[in-house]
This record gives structure tokens, sequence and C-alpha cells, in this order.
């Protein structure tokens, strides 16, 4: 019997919470002692470590491997990884990259470079994390499974 969309949406929620705090706490510790940490900086060179410059490495590595984790954790049928869930893996990487970039970057536009706290760092990198594993969760099983995302 295929999963329908509540039952993709509350295991997606569930994914994303576990996901953001575990991620909290890993840059927790990735980051303690270097505050305050700009959120943006006004340039792209690797010299400086900044939030959302942080963020777009880990939301795209975190969106490809989700991706290819929640094919094979599904029970059931399910379609095959190749090409399906290759062609999600590449999909959901880019879509992910392209939209930490667009925000980081209307930001730093918008904003200018803006000093934040370790825990405002820690926190939004964590929401980062739930979402982009709520939305790959939801995503790539209503795709795998032919459950819809109605």
């Amino acid at each position: 019997m295929p999963m329908t969309s509540d039952q993709i949406m509350r295991g997606a929620l569930l994914s994303g919470v576990i996901n953001a705090i575990i991620n909290g706490f890993i840059q927790y510790f990735l980051l303690r002692g270097t505050a305050p940490i700009p959120l943006t900086l006004d340039s792209i060179s690797g010299g400086s470590h900044s939030v959302l410059g942080g963020a777009v490495l880990l939301a795209v590595s975190m969106a490809m491997i989700l991706t290819a984790v929640t094919h094979f954790t599904v029970k059931g049928p399910k379609k095959p990884f190749v090409p399906t869930t290759l062609k999600l893996v590449i999909k959901h990487g880019l879509v992910t990259f392209g939209t930490v970039v667009a925000v980081a970057v209307l930001w730093q536009w918008v904003f200018g470079t803006v000093e934040v706290g370790l825990a405002f760092a820690v926190i939004l990198l964590g929401f980062i994390a739930g979402v982009v594993a709520a939305s790959v969760n939801y995503l790539t099983i209503a795709e795998i499974t032919d459950s819809g995302c109605s």
C-alpha cells in the first residue's frame, strides 16, 4: 500500500527536526570560539568563513547524501536508483546550491556584512539543515514511490 502524502509529510518533518538538532550541535562544536561570525561576506575568496558560506556546503552535501540514503531506506516497491534517484541527487544538489547562494547574495546586497553571535549562527545553520532534510526526504519519497506531491 503506497504511503499517503500526510504520512510522507510527518516522516519528513521528523527527519527535518532530527537533522536540525544534530547539525546544530555539530555546528556549535565547529564554530565555538570564532564569534562574532559574519553572516555573509562581500567576497568569494576562501580566506574567511561566513555563516551562509558554510551553509552552502552543509545544505548541498546534505541534500545529495540524504536523497541517496532515503532511496535505500524506503521499504516496499520503488523506482530504481539509476536513473530516477540519481537524477534526484543531482537535481536536489543543484537546486539547494542555487537557493542558498541566491539568499546569501541577496542578503549581502541588501544588508551588507552583518556579524552574528555563535548562538544565532548555530540556530540558523540548524534551521537550514532541518529545512533541507525535510524537503529532500518528502520530495524523494514522493517521487520514488509514485505517491505524488499533491
